[in-house]
C-alpha cells in the first residue's frame, strides 16, 4: 500500500509539517499553497496543524457562515487514474460588517474529507482561495475550485466524503508564525455530503455484422474501473449490467437482459437477430463507482 506522507506549504514556503496518524490511514491533504496558512490556522485546535505545537494563542470565533454551497454542480465526482480533477465549488459567505473579507490576509475556501467531522477527518482537500463579489455590505458570492489529484488516493478512499466552509483572517499577523489570539476563524461544517468515485469505463461489441435474421449475436464487453492503489484499470467484478438494444430510427433503448461480470469484468452473452439496432451494456453504478453507459454497437440484420 502507498504510504501517504503529510507536507503542507505555508504561502509559498517549504515549511514541513508532519502529522502523527496510524500507518493505515496515513494522509497526504492537498492545500493549495495559497491558502495553506489559513488552513494550518483554521485547524489549529483539532491536532491537524503544526501551529497547535508550534504557535501561541487559540483563534477566535468570527462572525462569518457559508451557505448554499455547491459542489461539482450538485454532481459526484469521478476520479481516473492519471488527470487531475478540477471540482468547482461555490458559496454564499454571510459576515459581521467588521471582517473585511477583502484583505490581503483573509481567506475563504471549501474543504472536501472523508472522515466524522472537518476537525475529525482521515483525507482532505482544500480549494484554493476563493473569488468573493459582495451582493451587500454583509453577504459575498464565492467561488473557487478544488484540485483532485488521483495519485493522491487510494481506493479505500472511494465513497461518501463531505464539504465544510472555512474562513481565516489573520489581522496583520505573519501567517508563518502568528498569535493565533489575533486570528480570527469560522467553520461552517457540514455544508454537503457527496461521493468521489473511481471512474468507471464500459465497452461493447456485438457480431457478426451483418448477421442473418434469427440467427446468434454474441454480444462481448467489458467493465472496468479506476484502481488508485497502482493507477490503472481493472475489470470490476460480479457486476449486474444490463444488455440494451434501441432499434434503427429510435432514441430509446430497452433492457434485453441482465448479467454479470465475471472475475476480470468481462461481459458476454447471445441474443437472436431480429431488427436492425445498436446493443450497448448499462451499468447503474455503487457507491464507489460512477454509472456508466457503453456506446452503441450497430448491427445491420438482414
Amino acid at each position: 500500500m502507498r504510504i501517504r506522507a503529510t507536507v503542507a506549504a505555508v504561502t509559498g514556503a517549504l515549511a514541513l509539517s508532519v502529522f502523527a496518524v496510524p500507518a493505515a490511514q496515513a494522509a497526504e491533504p492537498k492545500v493549495p499553497a495559497d491558502i495553506a496558512a489559513a488552513s494550518e490556522a483554521v485547524h489549529s485546535d483539532s491536532g491537524r496543524s503544526a501551529f497547535a505545537a508550534a504557535a501561541d494563542g487559540t483563534p477566535y470565533a468570527m462572525n462569518a457562515t457559508f451557505s448554499s454551497v455547491k459542489i461539482n454542480n450538485g454532481k459526484n465526482i469521478a476520479v481516473g487514474t492519471t488527470n487531475l480533477v478540477k471540482v468547482p465549488v461555490s458559496f454564499k459567505l454571510t459576515h459581521g460588517t467588521d471582517v473585511k473579507i477583502h484583505a490581503a490576509d483573509f481567506f475563504a475556501g471549501v474543504e472536501l474529507y472523508r472522515g466524522a467531522s472537518f476537525d475529525d477527518s482521515v483525507f482532505f482537500f482544500d480549494s484554493n482561495d476563493a473569488s468573493c463579489t459582495d451582493s451587500s455590505a454583509t453577504v459575498a458570492n464565492c467561488k473557487a475550485t478544488v484540485e483532485i489529484d488521483p495519485f493522491a488516493l487510494l481506493n479505500e478512499d472511494a465513497g461518501s466524503w463531505k464539504a465544510a466552509g472555512f474562513a481565516v483572517a489573520f489581522n496583520g499577523e505573519d501567517p508563518e508564525n502568528p498569535n493565533l489570539d489575533n486570528v480570527g476563524v469560522a467553520v461552517t461544517d457540514p455544508t454537503n455530503s457527496l461521493k468521489i468515485q473511481r471512474y468507471s469505463k464500459l465497452t461493447v461489441n456485438a457480431s457478426p455484422e451483418p448477421v442473418t435474421k434469427g440467427k446468434t449475436i454474441t454480444v462481448t464487453g467489458k467493465l472496468s474501473r479506476a484502481n488508485w492503489d497502482d493507477n490503472k484499470y481493472h475489470g470490476y467484478t460480479n457486476q449486474s449490467v444490463k444488455l440494451q438494444f434501441r432499434k434503427k430510427g429510435s432514441d430509446t433503448y430497452t433492457t434485453v437482459k441482465t448479467i454479470k461480470s465475471n472475475s476480470t469484468g468481462e461481459l458476454k452473452t447471445t441474443v437472436k437477430a431480429a431488427t436492425d439496432g445498436y446493443f450497448r451494456y448499462s451499468f447503474a453504478g455503487t457507491t464507489t463507482t460512477p454509472a456508466v453507459n457503453a456506446a452503441g454497437d450497430f448491427v445491420d440484420v438482414r
